[in-house]
């Protein structure tokens, strides 16, 4: 920015013509997508400007989606790819409940997630270079030595009482107010879910999904010999409360299971108003509402988005989430907040394993507590917002014309819908063949539709993503029909 000429007044006004010279840095790569622009007083004497000139500048750069504002954080570059077109759904969009089985190619996908000789473009895990690898392992080495016995024996259900007093504290900002009493610390989130849905469900029970939906809930569903109805959901409301209305009045719903907070694999961030309205329609008909908020601390703002929970009245939401996504993977730690479906919880987690790492548990208790854990937020949360753009502005670049994306203002996940004529699937085995690991579209709903979406992740961001992002380009490229 240091040699920026002067701006004078004369001619267009002047706070287009600043708009007019944040526009050609951008366009010349000076500034990138997910690049912050300097603040409202930087440039305002870089300029020689007022400041409101320059809000002025910011303000028309922003209604024509050039940049994007963060509360409390800034302004930022936007990626230049168009955002997914809303749907409009119909009210009365209904299809009858599917028997959901299992999927080798969903098997298939899984294991290479794993492949550390392929390059995970679509795996939702988070990179460790932006985890607290080297805290946790001091804490956990630290804790072992403190706890002695307590950390080889069982911490039995509901787990350390440590650990749910830190997450009943996290709970508030998340609009949960809880006590540690209420709190079941599971084997990771997937556990908590698979735990609901055994406690409200049987064989042969009615699950309401929102579609697209995470394809290894739909195998978790398949197992328990449960039944799916897709509720079609946006990027923008999320799931249709007006197609979920009409779907209970025509089926006998036994849950419904819907992911509140950056989505997977939308990242929808379902405004308040809506997760009301979902709260109070479920509790109306009696049907538990299972919301997974698994993401909902990765959010891009410093506010975290309140959970579907926190309009409870009747407690019949049960909460799940764990550290997965923002802490460690490994740990397999998560938890639920149950409400009257506690104790059965409680019973089939000693059941099926009997308690949680308790290692895992005394590590994450100590973190929460003294390790810097909304330290290590603010941090993650710029990374991932960074990672998103960049990301958005090479699939820009590389993919074929007329492909589109949603546009996430939380986690590190992508859905990608490619030009009509792609076929995903053969996209996904092409670039197995490339060495490179993505998630095709159809694994996301029992009704073969998103035949030519993609979910990608921005959990991490480098010169060799990228160049994976440029062969998939050129992959798609190849696919387009004549």
């Amino acid at each position: 920015m240091k040699n920026v000429q002067k701006i004078k007044a004369g001619g267009a006004l002047l706070y287009e013509k600043v708009a007019g010279e944040i526009t050609a840095l951008i366009a010349q790569g000076t500034f990138r997508a997910g690049d912050r622009l300097p603040s409202i007083r930087q440039l305002s004497t870089q300029f020689d400007v007022s400041i409101n000139t320059v809000m002025q500048a910011y303000t028309l750069l922003e209604d024509t989606r050039l940049i994007q504002a963060r509360p409390q954080s800034g302004y930022y570059v936007r990626s230049r790819v168009p955002e997914i077109r809303e749907p409009d759904l119909p009210s009365r969009m209904f299809t009858a409940p599917t028997t959901v089985t299992t999927s080798e190619l969903c098997q298939q996908v899984m294991r290479n997630m794993m492949n550390r000789d392929l390059l995970p473009l679509g795996s939702a895990i988070p990179s460790a270079q932006n985890l607290p690898v080297d805290k946790l392992n001091r804490i956990m080495a630290s804790e072992l030595r403190r706890c002695g016995e307590q950390a080889v024996l069982y911490q039995m259900p509901p787990g350390y009482e440590r650990l749910r007093v830190q997450i009943a504290r996290r709970g508030l900002v998340a609009g949960i107010s809880s006590g540690p009493d209420d709190i079941l610390v599971t084997s990771g989130c997937v556990e908590a879910v698979m735990l609901a849905l055994r406690a409200t469900c049987h064989a042969g029970d009615t699950i309401a999904v929102e579609s697209p939906f995470y394809f290894n809930f739909m195998q978790m569903i398949a197992e328990l010999g449960l039944k799916a109805l897709e509720i079609p959901s946006t990027p923008r409301d999320g799931i249709s409360i007006e197609a979920l209305r009409y779907a209970i009045e025509q089926s006998s719903i036994s849950a419904c299971l819907v992911v509140t907070n950056f989505s997977n694999p939308l990242g929808c961030l379902m405004p308040d108003e809506r997760k009301c309205e979902l709260v109070e329609l479920l509790a109306a008909h009696e049907i538990p509402l299972i919301e997974d908020d698994i993401y909902g601390d990765l959010t891009f703002d410093n506010e975290r988005p309140v959970a579907a929970k926190s309009f409870d009245r009747s407690d019949s939401v049960i909460y799940c989430s764990s550290f997965s996504k923002t802490i460690a993977p490994g740990y397999r730690i998560g938890w639920a907040i149950a409400g009257r479906y506690q104790a059965e919880m409680e019973r089939l987690k000693m059941m099926m394993n009997i308690a949680a790492s308790s290692p895992s548990q005394l590590a994450l208790a100590e973190f929460l507590a003294n390790g810097g854990y909304d330290h290590h937020l603010r941090s993650i949360r710029r990374v991932h917002a960074r990672n998103m753009s960049q990301m958005a502005d090479a699939v820009a670049r590389y993919f074929p014309v007329g492909t589109c994306m949603t546009h996430p203002t939380g986690g590190f996940i992508l859905w990608v819908e490619m030009p009509v004529g792609i076929d995903a699937i053969q996209l996904y085995h092409r670039a197995f063949e490339q060495g490179i690991s993505i998630v095709p579209g159809p694994l996301f709903s029992l009704s073969s539709k998103y035949g030519n979406h993609i979910r990608l992740s921005a959990a991490l961001w480098d010169e060799r993503v990228e160049q994976g992002i440029k062969t998939l380009g050129k992959l798609a490229h190849d696919l387009l029909p004549e």
